[in-house]
């Protein structure tokens, strides 16, 4: 533990040997600090994360340097699918203790594992349009989407909660009990699932008492079986209950089971030749029709193959004859070529290569189509990201930070090697909310234009973190 006014060593004493400042009251709030991330730790390691959370923001509320408490509180929102925020602490850690922190390595496995990186956005977005379904009231749309959110994050809690709960709306109690037995199973101590679990409990309890009674009134009675009958016999039925009526009844009963038997054991020989012909018979025709249907699957079969070959090569000649074919793009390609010679029209020119792009894969097409597609593109793509990125930065002006973000990324594509256009792109994912998007756009402004003055912006940009977000 170090003075806060001069950064010596403290002793034992309620002084600074050094400076002499008063630290009895900063060695209390350290303590607490550490006593709050111990407890923290303690509930993390019995799956108690809500609660390790409340313990470690108390801790970092008295503490904010504690890097030991922040990285962990990273950790705990990463387990719950909190990936955004678990980022943000452990960057905020890494402003706090740049080096031997281990906070850079868990921010470089993520970014160094482009698929899990991807992973991650695509069960935000998903999540995201999973509320956007329960607001338009989508509710089946919305149960399908978080299917798939937990596919791709399985200890995702907040959407097991969202599930369970729309299971609830929808009555589907058993459902609800799953889903909050797995948010429980991840986080022992989320109130909110302990809270839907009550209820639910509540409207499974009656179902449960309908099947006790049912069990009762089963053990209540006696199974036994008399030569070829079985008799269900209540045990609470008095023996002296049983009237002359009862035992008549009993009789005739005993008389037309007798008679049944009889009958059916005196079934005439022949009756069961017959049978036996019969089915000889069936037998035959059934052979001859499994012929017959033999030769149908193997014609239907040649048929299917002909058709699916038709299909296929009418597919292959629309592919270059249709209107939405590749002769049809090599058009499109060259009425752009054609038009900026004639017109130096940039923006339709541009138009009609976009168009070009959203329906054909450059890289598929020949090289003579890739050759003439690049030269168009140096042509008019400076001077149209320059356009872009005007229009970005009065979206940007204009608080609209996601046209900005449209716009710095036509500008980007249009011009690679315009550094500000991408250095803009990350201002305008910062300014978004999406801190993980524009580390990664600062990191590439770094990378690509390592001694610019961008590059520079882009570094301090990356030190400038305050509280979870950039100014």
């Amino acid at each position: 533990m170090v003075c806060y006014q001069c950064g010596c060593q403290l002793s034992e004493q309620d002084y600074c040997t050094s400076c002499g400042a008063d630290v009895s009251l900063y060695k209390k709030i350290l303590s607490l600090s550490n006593h709050y991330y111990n407890e923290g730790l303690e509930k993390a390691k019995v799956r108690d994360l809500t609660g390790a959370i409340d313990s470690l923001e108390q801790s970092l509320k008295y503490n904010s340097r504690n890097v030991e408490a922040r990285n962990l509180l990273g950790l705990v929102y990463f387990e719950i699918g909190e990936c955004t925020e678990a980022m943000s602490e452990w960057i905020l850690s890494m402003n706090v203790e740049p080096k031997k922190n281990i906070a850079s390595d868990y921010i470089q496995r993520i970014q160094n594992n482009p698929s899990r990186y991807d992973v991650l956005r695509q069960t935000m977005k998903k999540f995201n349009q999973a509320l956007a379904y329960c607001k338009q009231g989508s509710k089946d749309l919305a149960v399908i989407q978080l299917k798939k959110v937990l596919s791709l994050s399985p200890r995702f809690v907040k959407a097991h909660l969202l599930l369970a709960l729309l299971h609830i709306d929808n009555e589907d109690w058993e459902k609800a009990r799953r889903e909050l037995n797995k948010t429980l199973s991840i986080d022992r101590g989320n109130t909110q699932a302990l809270l839907y679990l009550q209820e639910v409990d509540k409207m499974l309890a009656p179902d449960d008492i309908e099947k006790n009674d049912r069990k009762h009134r089963k053990e209540e009675t006696v199974r036994y079986q008399s030569d070829n009958e079985v008799i269900i016999q209540p045990t609470n039925l008095a023996e002296g209950t049983r009237s002359g009526f009862a035992t008549f009844l009993n009789v005739v009963i005993g008389l037309v089971i007798g008679a049944a038997a009889m009958y059916f054991l005196v079934i005439p020989a022949t009756q069961k030749a017959a049978q036996n012909e019969a089915q000889e018979r069936v037998e035959s025709i059934a052979g001859q029709l499994d012929s017959k249907t033999n030769q149908i699957q193997n014609l239907e079969n040649q048929v299917s193959s002909l058709e699916k070959a038709k299909e296929q090569l009418e597919a292959d000649l629309d592919a270059y004859e249709g209107t939405e074919g590749k002769l049809k793009e090599m058009d499109q390609l060259f009425v752009a070529a054609s038009t900026y010679l004639a017109t130096k029209d940039i923006g339709q020119t541009a138009e009609l290569l976009d168009h070009v792009r959203e329906n054909v894969k450059i890289e598929d097409t020949s090289e003579e189509f890739q050759g003439l597609y690049q030269a168009l593109l140096a042509l008019i793509g400076p001077e149209l990201a320059t356009t872009y990125r005007e229009q970005g930065y009065v979206s940007f002006r204009n608080e609209d930070f996601t046209s900005a973000i449209e716009s710095y990324s036509k500008a980007v594509y249009y011009d690679p090697n315009n550094a500000e256009a991408l250095l803009d792109l990350g201002n305008a994912y910062r300014r978004n909310g999406d801190a993980v998007e524009a580390v990664t756009i600062y990191n590439r402004v770094i990378e690509l234009f390592p001694d610019s003055d961008t590059a520079r912006k882009a570094k301090q940009w990356l030190s400038d973190y305050d509280e979870g977000e950039m100014d």
